[in-house]
């Protein structure tokens, strides 16, 4: 009777382990989350230790504060060859990457960070004068190896997505943004691939008008626009492929040719 109790629980065990193969990143991911509900709750006098610091006897809490709220929505391709795999790299301490939510190719939705704390995913980039999109931003990874064309499955649920944290948070249309955009040079994802025009019809991210009529301004400035927009200009070169792979669907290095100046004229207009 003790050996079936033992091998019933054992089946048990297995069974659980295959169907929560994550378990294990799971209790980490409670745990911490337990350890910042503690720090909130903790009374801020209590961090006033310094010597040089004259502490009040007692606390005050004010009763006017929320959480910090994302204000933008950077998309990624995953640059890996499996949704699994994925998810393996961002429940790995050593790997030091997350995002907020993953999308598989076959539409399945991860959402394996709450969208208030502070994912790793952006790194080194800047947008206008916001220079730590981590803490500002909601990281959504694409299942795709940055050479496919994304599923309709993928796009599908990524729609939805978006039309839920836009409506949540209030996030502006020109707020949504490829990886590429804030780190130019040093990232390209989501791609040429994904569908920016079909995703700035439905209000997430801008897209321009009718050129074909459009006359530049004899002064204008290319390098003042993508700055209007909200690029970084440091590495002017790096900025306008990364101009390019948003907009044009383009690789192509080199100066705007004047066709391309149209758009990035019409795409400044929207911001003054």
């Amino acid at each position: 009777m003790k050996r079936i109790t033992a091998f019933i629980v054992f089946a048990i065990l297995l069974n659980a382990c295959s169907t929560r193969p994550y378990a294990g990143s799971n209790k980490k991911y409670r745990n911490k989350a337990k350890e910042y509900a503690a720090l909130i709750r903790s009374e801020p006098t209590d961090s006033l230790v310094a010597d040089s610091l004259k502490a009040a006897p007692y606390f005050i809490g004010t009763t006017n504060f929320g959480m910090r709220r994302p204000n933008y929505v950077i998309i990624h391709y995953t640059a890996q060859t499996s949704c699994d795999q994925t998810l393996k790299t961002f429940t790995q301490e050593s790997t030091q990457v997350s995002a907020h939510y993953v999308i598989c190719k076959d539409g399945t939705l991860h959402h394996i960070l709450n969208d208030y704390l502070r994912a790793w995913h952006a790194g080194i980039g800047k947008w206008g004068n916001e220079t730590d999109l981590n803490s500002a931003s909601i990281g959504i990874e694409m299942d795709n190896n940055g050479i496919d064309s994304f599923s309709e499955a993928q796009l599908n649920v990524l729609m939805g997505l978006l039309a839920s944290v836009k409506k949540k948070y209030n996030i502006p249309a020109a707020n949504f943004l490829g990886h590429g955009d804030i780190a130019p040079g040093r990232k390209t994802d989501p791609g040429v691939h994904f569908p920016w025009k079909r995703f700035a019809a439905q209000g997430y991210g801008l897209w321009y008008n009718d050129t074909t009529n459009i006359i530049i301004p004899a002064n204008f400035d290319a390098a003042l626009a993508l700055r209007i927009i909200g690029y970084d200009v440091s590495d002017l070169p790096a900025t306008i492929v990364a101009f390019r792979r948003h907009y044009l669907q383009s690789e192509q290095k080199g100066e705007l040719t004047e066709p391309e100046k149209k758009v990035l004229y019409m795409l400044m207009r929207k911001f003054m």
